[in-house]
């Protein structure tokens, strides 16, 4: 049975994804459509690339993938098909698609052409849905596209180093529902520039020394419980997808609040990590 998820910014409240789903169920009564996520950030593209990256390999091979954000199509905005990791993702060539592909190559990718079909103001009900149904029937990427060898690079995904190689500059490409900030300094990135050396990490002016393996390790386990005050101490770590996280100890941005409101952080701010020597 083919799987077919959905990540999108139209949110819960409008009928978009809905739509989406019943269009594809239309097309095939024998499917399984998963929802990764539809809270996605209007429009943002680092936002959308940093989910896709952390959940698409939980999924089998063969999964398909369609991505509807900022899927308008237009001259600088053309839609694609991309086999990659043994997935198929469908979306446009905006960049969604760097962050994976700074990593893994491509096995094909294809620029969508079945637009003369189509009439469409809802790209991803209309064109995204009929790529994907055509693949998940067991279809090749030549018969919807032609073959292109790039995609569209966005330069937010990539963090920056000095010349002496003695400080990376990142910034915040996603914020959780904790409230934890994520990064786009990957842990590999971080300590081939490390090379061992102790370091800063620098949030607006907010300064960390050190990186845990799990959000508890800051808990002094040998002090009784009744006498810690761990909640709402902030941490650094390297997250389940491998990106430098900034949290709060146990937040809750109902009540005690996470990184990103007690710390001030928002997207794109900078974090930087400043190596000693």
């Amino acid at each position: 049975m083919a799987i077919i998820t959905l990540t999108t910014d139209f949110g819960e409240k409008d009928h978009s994804s809905g739509a989406v789903k019943g269009a594809i169920y239309s097309e095939l009564r024998d499917v399984t459509v998963v929802d990764i996520s539809h809270s996605v950030a209007p429009f943002s593209i680092p936002e959308a690339a940093y989910i896709i990256q952390s959940a698409y390999s939980s999924f089998p091979k063969g999964t398909i993938h369609i991505i509807g954000i900022d899927s308008e199509l237009n001259i600088e905005n053309k839609h694609i098909a991309v086999k990659l990791d043994g997935h198929y993702f469908i979306c446009a060539n905006n960049g969604i698609m760097s962050m994976i592909c700074a990593e893994i190559a491509p096995e094909q990718i294809v620029e969508i052409n079945i637009h003369d079909r189509i009439e469409s103001s809802f790209p991803v009900l209309d064109v995204f849905v009929k790529v994907a149904c055509h693949i998940a029937r067991g279809g090749t990427l030549d018969v919807i596209g032609k073959r292109i060898e790039q995609i569209k690079p966005i330069t937010e995904i990539k963090p920056h180093v000095n010349e002496e190689q003695s400080q990376i500059i990142g910034s915040i490409i996603y914020i959780d529902n904790y409230g934890n900030v994520i990064s786009n300094i990957k842990q590999s990135f971080f300590e081939a520039i490390q090379k061992g050396r102790p370091f800063i990490i620098s949030a607006r002016n907010h300064k960390l020394k050190a990186i845990h393996s799990k959000y508890s390790d800051i808990i002094n386990f040998d002090t009784p419980e009744s006498e810690r005050n761990d909640e709402g101490r902030a941490l650094v770590v390297f997250n389940s997808s491998s990106y430098l996280e900034i949290a709060i100890y146990k937040s809750n941005t109902v009540t005690v609040g996470g990184a990103s409101t007690l710390m001030g952080l928002k997207l794109r701010d900078t974090v930087t990590v400043n190596f000693i020597e």
